[in-house]
Formats: C-alpha cells, sequence, structure tokens
C-alpha cells in the first residue's frame, strides 16, 4: 500500500511539473526584457545554460546605471530586478560593468 501511495503522489508531482505552462516558466526572452525594461539603453545578454529547461542562467548587463557602483551594488540592482523570475530558478550567474 506505502508502494501505491509513493508511487501516486510521485505521478502527480510528474505530471503537475509537466503541465505547467510555458507563461508560467522563465525563459531567456522573459528575462531579456525585464532586463531591457529596467536597464534600457544597455547592452544585456542572458543565455541558458541548463541546458534548455530554464532553470539556470547567466546575465550579462553593461550598463551607464551601475557606474560609480560596487559590483555588489550593481548585481543587488539585477536581483531586484529579477525577484520573482529568480525564485523559479536554479541559479543565475551575473555579470556586470558599467559603461
Amino acid at each position: 500500500m506505502l508502494r501505491n501511495l509513493f508511487s501516486s503522489a510521485l505521478r502527480k508531482n510528474i505530471l503537475k511539473s509537466l503541465s505547467t505552462t510555458s507563461a508560467e516558466q522563465v525563459s531567456e526572452n522573459k528575462i531579456t526584457e525585464i532586463l531591457r525594461n529596467k536597464f534600457p539603453e544597455s547592452h544585456v545578454k542572458v543565455e541558458d545554460i541548463s541546458g534548455g529547461c530554464g532553470a539556470m542562467f547567466e546575465v550579462h548587463i553593461v550598463s551607464n546605471q551601475f557606474k560609480n557602483l560596487s559590483t555588489v551594488k550593481q548585481h543587488q540592482m539585477v536581483n531586484l530586478a529579477l525577484k520573482g523570475e529568480v525564485k523559479q530558478m536554479h541559479g543565475i550567474r551575473i555579470f556586470t560593468q558599467a559603461q
């Protein structure tokens, strides 16, 4: 009985994860759009480094908004902009530079 219960719960979790709509999933395009809106007139490059599943991203941003700010502050700004999306990721690598 325990085996059947576990199998049933496992099946439900798998089906739930497979039924996630693309609107709910984090994507390179979604992250790029958010960052371009937050950091206009900046160079933004986003790459899914998880093999396409949307669990890990690498973000490169060159912006005038980072001028005279520490790297920590620059990364805080990026994390704040992506607050909702970061919750859905396994991880994110952030590279920032003042323009």
